[in-house]
């Protein structure tokens, strides 16, 4: 079966963008949720990065008929047991700010000395047919957590996540978006995802 289409399971403008970007040479439409706006996200009830983002991707790909992409990500800090975690985006509350959401963390981690801060985040992607095939792939970015944040660039939790690649010296949001989407846990779950996608569509 040729298949023709890819539904981006996001309306995150950002993620679109850099998803289309990345894999513009495998002469697939990109689709987003932008363009099923009737639809109304499934409850991520999984205990995983990967339960969520596989429960997404099946979820949009039987509601639309199309190959679907759903990605799961967050920041997993050692000291706190692997959380925020699949919490990361509700980790003040539900509906809390990136703000709030910084602010809590480095709260809890105000006494912790420098050599306690190591931190990841992970990207989990799944890429699921209607048949009930998929693929999934997950990207890591080691760094550490700041005292304080800086920078004006990313979202999330990048003003307060150094960066192992800048030998922790510089934060995930004071890198250009450029620089970012080379290094970031996304962009490398997403470059793997590619290695995997023509054998897969070949397949179907």
């Amino acid at each position: 079966m040729k298949v023709k289409s890819l539904l981006i399971a996001t309306t995150n403008l950002g993620k679109i963008k850099e998803i289309t970007e990345i894999l513009k040479d495998l002469e697939l439409e990109i689709k987003s949720l932008k363009d099923f706006q009737e639809l109304k996200p499934p409850a991520e009830t999984g205990k995983t990065f990967f339960e969520n983002a596989l429960l997404k991707a099946r979820y949009y790909a039987e509601k639309t008929g199309l190959l679907a992409l759903a990605d799961d990500s967050g920041l997993e800090v050692s000291a706190l047991g692997g959380a925020p975690g699949i919490h990361s985006a509700r980790f003040a509350g539900e509906n809390a700010t990136d703000e709030k959401n910084y602010l809590k963390l480095l709260e809890l981690m105000k006494d912790l000395p420098d050599e306690k801060r190591s931190a990841r985040f992970v990207c989990v992607m799944v890429c699921y047919h209607p048949s009930g095939a998929y693929i999934s792939t997950e990207g890591v970015w080691e760094g550490k957590i700041a005292f304080s944040p800086r920078g004006e660039y990313g979202f999330g939790y990048d003003p307060i996540f150094l960066v192992r690649e800048f030998n922790f010296e510089k934060t995930a949001a004071e890198l250009p978006l450029e620089i970012k989407n080379q290094l970031s846990h996304r962009a490398k779950a997403l470059k793997e995802l590619k290695k995997k996608l023509p054998e897969f569509l070949q397949r179907l």
